[in-house]
């Protein structure tokens, strides 16, 4: 089976850098997956993304060497065996809040005796290899959203069930869970005191630990509080921040023209 490169990253004490597509095209989440991440994330939950144009999505990021990920929209069998089967190499599920929660979420994607994942990864052989089913369950990465207050309360137990890989932060979420405006980049004091608690417990637990960012800054700060993986912004996000830099340096430059004087 094809080695998911993320484990290598993360044992030789690397850093991931993540890509993530909310933009539902094939051809656009190839161009996002030729930019040199480590791994590309295509955002189901959020946006209008389905699992029939994720398909070509992965599909496009499989042209790269990113490792091909997706976000689920819930901590739901059908589309995660379905992403599964399609060759994601890594699932991110929001709101894991209870150990209970952080079970399900890996009894639906391991195969036995780990958990009930039904045999049929059709596109999975295709990018994995015909042994795909063999190494599935410690090839692929399945991180839980920690992205409230219960679920940081229940952050010990989340982490000690078997066969998952870590945790992903959403920052926005967790914020407006404890009563502060959302921002991917929190300057509130419980809540930056809180991402770095779970980095240190993820780690301690010899984990991986990811989060979200608004920018490569905040990535680079979160890599020094020991995350492991970092996402910048989406695809959109992008391209709204480079296309809005360029018309406001082209306007702020632009020669003033001459007034008609007929």
């Amino acid at each position: 089976m094809r080695k998911n490169t993320l484990r290598k990253i993360v044992a030789d004490g690397g850093t991931i850098v993540n890509g993530w597509l909310a933009i539902p095209n094939s051809y656009s989440a190839e161009v996002m997956a030729h930019q040199g991440w480590d791994a590309v994330t295509i955002d189901l939950q959020h946006g209008p993304v389905d699992f029939q144009t994720a398909v070509t999505m992965l599909q496009a990021i499989s042209t790269t060497s990113a490792v091909p990920m997706a976000r689920v929209p819930w901590n739901d069998a059908a589309i995660m065996m379905k992403l599964l089967d399609a060759g994601a190499y890594g699932l991110i599920c929001p709101m894991i809040n209870t150990k209970e929660e952080a079970e399900q979420f890996v009894n639906f994607c391991r195969y036995p005796p780990l958990g009930t994942r039904s045999m049929g990864p059709n596109r999975a052989v295709q990018y994995g290899g015909a042994d795909y089913w063999q190494g599935a369950n410690e090839e692929v990465i399945l991180l839980a959203m920690i992205e409230t207050r219960k679920g940081v309360e229940n952050l010990d137990a989340i982490l000690s069930v078997k066969g998952i890989d870590g945790v992903y932060v959403g920052p926005s979420d967790l914020s407006m869970s404890l009563g502060k405006p959302p921002t991917l980049d929190p300057s509130d004091a419980e809540v930056v005191s809180l991402i770095e608690l779970i980095a240190k417990k993820v780690r301690a637990k010899g984990l991986i630990a990811g989060v979200h960012c608004d920018g490569s800054k905040t990535a680079l700060r979160r890599f020094g509080q020991g995350y492991q993986l970092a996402t910048i912004l989406n695809d959109a996000r992008l391209m709204a921040t480079a296309a809005a830099q360029a018309v406001k340096e082209v306007k702020g430059g632009a020669p003033v023209a001459a007034a008609k004087t007929y």
